[in-house]
């Protein structure tokens, strides 16, 4: 089955995390990762978001950018980006640049929903 693989332009750790909200909570317009602003508020998973993932009957993974390239030994991307993985082949789901042009959770759920109908099958 295919599975969905968001890899947020944030890099893992409790330091990335402390440096992220702060950037969040004091220049929100420069933040680096347009998935991370749709998808988390500065404390916590948009609720919006959080019902749409508990609730799809989708395949979804969640990687930050060093996860990413750790598991897959890629570094050929630019993030944000959601991909979709069949057996070993990645392929783009979603580019940066269409997450970018999003303007809010809806429209990016709207989007996946719209995308992934032959996923579903």
């Amino acid at each position: 089955m295919t599975t969905l693989i968001f890899v947020y332009n944030a890099k893992s750790g409790l330091k990335n995390l402390a440096i992220d909200i702060a950037h969040k909570l004091f220049s929100p317009k420069t933040y680096a990762c347009s998935l991370c602003a749709l998808t988390f508020d500065a404390f916590r998973e948009n609720t919006i978001w959080k019902d749409f993932r508990k609730r799809t009957a989708l395949n979804i993974e969640f990687l930050h950018s060093d996860e990413f390239e750790k598991r897959f030994n890629n570094k050929s991307y630019n993030y944000p980006i959601i991909l979709s993985q069949n057996n070993t082949t990645l392929s783009t789901f979603l580019s940066s640049t269409k997450i970018e042009a999003l303007t809010s959770v809806e429209e990016l759920i709207l989007t996946i929903e719209s995308n992934s109908c032959d996923m579903l099958r």
